[in-house]
């Protein structure tokens, strides 16, 4: 098991700077969306409100990013027990499910578009791209994040210092955040 060594400054009684900015920004996220959900409820009860399935590829979707938190996960876990290879190559996994899961939102707007269901359309509609685009577009910043870790972990040689433990960690929360986000988000349309 490899030793991670704290940098300069020792952090055990306190939350680190990085990860408290963290929180607070999925905070905000977090009430934005809220904040969407709510106006969803509203609209509906207004009226001119028309019915529809989402489609299936949404579903699964789930799925996807649901797995894509797993393999970062064990990219995590290989980083902290030096197991260099599970960690690069399930960090690989975990991007690569990433897009999978943009590209599959991107389907599920097609498959919208053709059962008729438009962004400028009913306001019905309207809100299921605005709520997934909105979170598509957190998606995208989260695979930001995972393209620098991927660039650390293959351009840089293996160490499991504190400060690449802390980097990884704010990839990991947000990403987990992301995709439970949007397990809320697809639990809040289907129930509605």
């Amino acid at each position: 098991m490899s030793m991670i060594h704290r940098d300069r400054i020792d952090y055990r009684n306190k939350i680190h700077p990085h990860k408290l900015a963290l929180w607070v920004a999925l905070g905000s996220i977090l009430m934005m969306f809220v904040a969407l959900t709510s106006a969803y409820v509203v609209k509906r009860a207004a009226g001119n409100w028309l019915d529809f399935e989402l489609p299936q590829i949404f579903y699964y979707n789930t799925f996807v990013i649901l797995l894509s938190s797993v393999f970062l996960q064990m990219s995590y876990k290989g980083f902290l027990k030096g197991k260099e290879n599970i960690y690069k190559y399930m960090l690989v996994a975990a991007f690569v499910t990433g897009l999978a899961f943009v590209v599959l939102q991107y389907k599920g707007w097609t498959a919208l578009h053709q059962i008729g269901i438009e962004l400028s359309g009913n306001p019905s509609g309207s809100f299921i791209y605005v709520i997934s685009g909105f979170h598509a577009l957190h998606v995208l910043g989260g695979i930001v994040a995972l393209i620098l870790a991927l660039v650390f972990a293959f351009k840089l040689p293996y160490k499991p210092t504190y400060k690449r433990k802390n980097r990884f960690e704010l990839v990991l929360h947000y990403w987990h955040f992301i995709g439970f986000l949007w397990v809320y988000l697809l639990l809040f349309l289907f129930t509605q």
